[in-house]
């Protein structure tokens, strides 16, 4: 009996959130690569000596530093919250590693404490953090940014606390939030890297939602130094910066200045990185990086071209049909126009053949559909949504057709039309009408020149069985109003792959983000079989579960035939000046902007 109750007490003090070790970092799966006294993430350089300056070059405009709020979702100067160059003005509880999967170390936090089951996250907060007017982080801070995202944030800021049953002060430097049960094992993650924390001290709750040019105070290694709205924004290394010794920031924040230029084409753009006013230029256009690039600098080797070859899934780029519109309800009229689409002339005559078809949102990954047939834990998933499968897909065997180029392949098109039939269309007076004679017609918004060619092949090839796809392209303001508030029929979007996809894919494809402006459903998305899936996969504990779940995703997202899937490259191409030097450790999530630095500085 005593060794019962022994027995018993040690599981109940195990299973005590207040005895929860406290950890340097956190894993998805697993325990963080990195032990908790390393010195760096293996893919920087340590050593790297800080100073010089680097300019970037963007599309667009700004009006806002805001990006919590929707009116600033697309208009916020670049870097204030921003991957892309490293979170220059905020920074999180934690940073997320580009060398693992999915793993988070302390940043704000210097340590973090929850169960197995996940049902709290405590983050103990580094004594050292200060905010730029030199007053400490505290959890007052946390717990007041998490509430006025509640309240005021746009998606998916505005969610974190969806599950969260008490959030609380625990200690002088520690803050907790114990979950409703109903929390998913991602929830702690996204609170701990994906939410900037903001200042309780120096935040305007009543003017919180409004786009302001108002500098704001934050925590991160740079600040403000002067900016012209619209045109270019600069920030300068906070000296006094608090983080900057810490392991998570050896080898990042490398530059004295950062300089955001904007210009409002793309061409406008390149043409400034050819003279030197732009120092980095990141390429996505694979016939202008094979023509593009004979001028003098790249000759004579003041340019340098580097490929990159992550091992993420690359980006799933399509034609999205917009499903909230009655012409694309039918899943029979959005495979036939999927169908009609000819890759293999558009990669021939508008790409130099230097691309591949995509056939999966997790291509060239164990995650992905393709190439994987379902086994007995992903069927279990998928339950009877497996009965609306194709078998080829659930045997992941299915592809796209390959045409014979012509932009014309009759084989294919009489699919595309035998299917259009089964929907109730047929061709009368070379149209394609339904039963009523209401001729399949609609119209695809394009955002630039690359994308208006690739629509233009497109409905060449459409009206060759009668269907009408009228073209309009817009400005970037334009493109994104109409983006957020789902006021298109067609759209050409880009969807980011990773090995660790998450509530991400919750605004994405589920039911509750269908009609949530600013919400990323562009496809309009709202089936049950979809929201069961996306719950199985962020609530799986096992790599095996969610590699199961991803893939059973995946198969109801091939499916349901949501877009016109395009193309891929498996490569990512960046242009620098020879100025600007990296490290020669390219990390499993690829390049990473941040840890780049100004050679003249060594």
């Amino acid at each position: 009996m005593r060794r019962f109750l022994c027995g018993l007490l040690v599981a109940i003090l195990s299973a005590s959130p207040a005895l929860a070790q406290a950890m340097h970092g956190m894993a998805m799966y697993g325990q963080p690569a990195l032990p908790a006294d390393y010195k760096a993430f293996p893919y920087v350089n340590p050593d790297v000596k800080k100073g010089g300056r680097i300019s970037y070059g963007v599309v667009g405009t700004f009006d806002s530093f805001n990006p919590f709020v929707l009116k600033g979702m697309r208009t916020t100067a670049r870097g204030i919250w921003d991957p892309d160059y490293g979170n220059l003005f905020y920074d999180t509880l934690m940073t997320r590693s580009a060398g693992e999967p999915y793993t988070l170390y302390g940043l704000l936090a210097e340590s973090v404490e929850t169960d197995d089951a996940r049902s709290f996250v405590q983050f103990n907060l580094n004594p050292k953090a200060r905010w730029h007017d030199g007053q400490a982080v505290t959890p007052e801070d946390v717990i007041f940014t998490f509430q006025l995202l509640k309240e005021k944030g746009r998606p998916p800021f505005n969610a974190r606390m969806k599950n969260v049953a008490r959030l609380e002060k625990t200690g002088e430097r520690s803050v907790r939030f114990t979950f409703d049960g109903k929390q998913d094992r991602e929830t702690p993650m996204l609170i701990a890297f994906a939410t900037p924390i903001l200042p309780r001290h120096a935040t305007d709750v009543g003017r919180f939602e409004q786009t302001s040019l108002s500098v704001p105070v934050g925590s991160g290694p740079y600040k403000i130094k002067s900016f012209r709205p619209g045109e270019a924004i600069t920030y300068e290394r906070d000296k006094n910066y608090w983080g900057k010794e810490l392991p998570a920031k050896r080898g990042f924040d490398n530059y004295d200045e950062i300089t955001i230029n904007y210009f409002l084409q793309e061409s406008t753009l390149f043409e400034a990185f050819k003279k030197g006013d732009v120092d980095v230029y990141v390429e996505g256009d694979s016939s202008h990086w094979l023509r593009g690039y004979d001028f003098p600098a790249v000759n004579n080797g003041d340019v340098v071209r580097d490929s990159f070859t992550p091992e993420k899934p690359p980006v799933m780029l399509g034609f999205v049909f917009n499903t909230r519109r009655a012409v694309f309800a039918d899943a029979k009229v959005r495979e036939a126009l999927t169908l009609a689409f000819d890759f293999e002339w558009v990669n021939k005559n508008l790409f130099g053949n230097v691309f591949k078809r995509s056939q999966s949102f997790w291509q060239n990954s164990a995650l992905g559909a393709y190439g994987h047939a379902a086994d007995e834990r992903e069927l279990a998933i998928l339950g009877g949504a497996k009965e609306k499968i194709a078998p080829e897909i659930l045997a992941g065997t299915y592809t796209l057709p390959i045409s014979d180029g012509s932009g014309a392949d009759r084989n294919v098109l009489r699919q595309a039309v035998a299917l259009l039939s089964q929907a109730g269309y047929s061709i009368n007076d070379g149209r394609m009408v339904d039963a009523q004679g209401k001729a399949l017609s609609f119209e695809v918004m394009t955002q630039n020149e690359g994308q208006e060619k690739m629509a233009v092949a497109y409905q060449r090839t459409l009206r060759l069985i009668g269907i009408n796809m009228a073209i309009r392209t817009v400005d970037d303001a334009q493109y994104q109003a109409r983006s957020n508030n789902f006021d298109y029929d067609m759209i050409v979007k880009a969807y980011t792959a990773s090995l660790s996809p998450g509530m991400e894919q919750f605004n994405r494809w589920s039911s509750a983000s269908r009609d949530q402006p600013g919400s990323f459903n562009y496809a309009g998305t709202a089936s049950p079989e979809i929201d069961r899936v996306l719950t199985a996969m962020v609530n799986a504990r096992a790599q095996e579960d969610f590699q199961a779940s991803v893939r059973a995703l995946d198969r109801l997202l091939v499916a349901g035939h949501y877009l016109v899937p395009l193309y891929y490259s498996p490569d990512q191409w960046v242009a620098r000046w020879k100025r600007i030097g990296r490290p020669d450790l390219t990390p499993l999530l690829g390049y990473q902007l941040a840890t780049w630095w100004n050679a003249a500085a060594q």
